[in-house]
C-alpha cells in the first residue's frame, strides 16, 4: 500500500493556503486613543474561547492599535486610566479606573473592576452575525464609539456613549481621584455598585425584565447615551448586529470627527447615538 508522501512544496502549499484562510476568517478591532492622556486598553476572553493576545496594552494620545480576532470570538474591551507602578504595593501596575487586578499591564484573564465603560462582542453569533454593544451597566469611566465597518449584512449600526459623563455624575456614583481642590471625578459607578440593593442589581426578587425597570439613575446613562446599555435588561435598544466587519473602537470620540466617520444620516437605527444636550454639557467638562 502505497504511503502519502508530505513533501516541502506540498507543507508550503498547505501552510499558505491555512493562512489565507485564516486571514479571511478574521475580524479586525483597530483601537483608537482620540483622549487627552494615555489610556490602557484592557481585553477579557469569554468563557470556553481560545484568548488572543495582548490582555492589555499602552495607548498614547492619538495613537492606535489593530488586533486581529479569531471569527468566533467572544469578549469586552475597555480603557484603564490613571495608571501608574505603585510603589507602596511592590511597584505593581494599577489604575484609579477598570483596573484589572493583574498588576500588570497585561491583564492576564482579569476583567475589568467597575466603574468602567465595556464594549462587549460575541463575533460570528446567531446566523453568523456579530453582536455587540457599549455597556454601562458596570458603571462609566470613558467616553467609547464603535464603528462597524465593512459588514454584509445586519443593521451595522454605531454605538457608544460620546458623552463625557464624570463632571455630570450624581453625587452618589461618583468616583473621585486627588484630594481637596485638586479633587475630580473620574468615575461614575452604577447604582449597583454604589449601594448593592437587588431592585438596582436586577437580582434575587428583581432578577426578570418584569420586576428590574430602569431607575433614575439607570435613566441617566440612557438619556445622555440613547444606545448603550444602562441597566441588565436594556436589551432591545443596545444590542446591534453586523455581518463579516471589522470594527473601529474609539476612545474619547471627538464629537464633529465622529459625526463625519458616521455618516449619522444613513445609520438605520432608530434612537440617536448622542443626546445633544448632554453633549453640550460633556464638551465643556474637559477630559484631560
Amino acid at each position: 500500500m502505497d504511503r502519502f508522501l508530505i513533501t516541502p512544496t506540498f507543507l508550503s502549499l498547505l501552510l499558505l493556503t491555512f493562512s489565507l484562510f485564516s486571514d479571511v476568517q478574521s475580524t479586525t478591532f483597530k483601537i483608537v486613543n482620540k483622549c487627552r492622556h494615555t489610556v490602557w486598553p484592557g481585553v477579557l476572553t469569554g468563557a470556553d474561547r481560545a484568548p488572543i493576545n495582548p490582555t492589555g496594552f499602552t495607548l498614547k494620545t492619538g495613537k492606535s492599535r489593530t488586533l486581529k480576532m479569531p471569527r468566533s470570538w467572544s469578549g469586552r474591551v475597555w480603557g484603564r486610566t490613571l495608571c501608574s507602578n505603585d510603589p507602596s504595593n511592590g511597584g505593581k501596575f494599577t489604575c484609579v479606573t477598570g483596573d484589572c487586578g493583574s498588576g500588570k499591564v497585561e491583564c492576564a484573564g482579569g476583567g475589568a473592576i467597575p466603574p468602567a465603560t465595556l464594549a462587549e462582542f460575541t463575533l460570528n453569533g446567531d446566523q453568523g452575525l456579530d453582536f455587540y454593544d457599549v455597556s454601562l451597566v458596570d458603571g462609566y469611566n470613558l467616553p467609547m464609539l464603535i464603528v462597524a465597518k465593512g459588514g454584509t449584512r445586519g443593521g451595522c449600526s454605531a454605538t457608544g456613549c460620546l458623552v463625557d459623563l464624570n463632571g455630570a455624575c450624581p453625587r452618589d456614583l461618583r468616583v473621585a481621584s486627588g484630594k481637596g481642590s485638586h479633587s475630580e471625578s473620574v468615575g461614575c459607578k452604577s447604582a449597583c455598585l454604589a449601594f448593592n440593593d437587588p431592585i438596582y442589581c436586577c437580582s434575587e426578587a428583581h432578577n426578570t425584565p418584569d420586576t428590574c425597570q430602569p431607575s433614575s439613575y439607570s435613566l441617566f446613562f440612557k438619556h445622555a447615551c440613547p444606545r448603550s446599555y444602562s441597566y441588565a435588561y436594556d436589551d432591545k435598544t443596545s444590542t446591534f448586529t453586523c455581518a463579516s466587519a471589522d470594527y473601529l473602537i474609539i476612545f474619547c470620540p471627538l464629537p464633529y470627527t465622529s459625526m463625519k466617520v458616521l455618516g449619522l444620516r444613513k445609520d438605520p437605527a432608530e434612537l440617536p447615538l448622542v443626546n445633544k444636550t448632554m453633549m453640550y454639557i460633556g464638551r465643556h467638562h474637559r477630559i484631560g
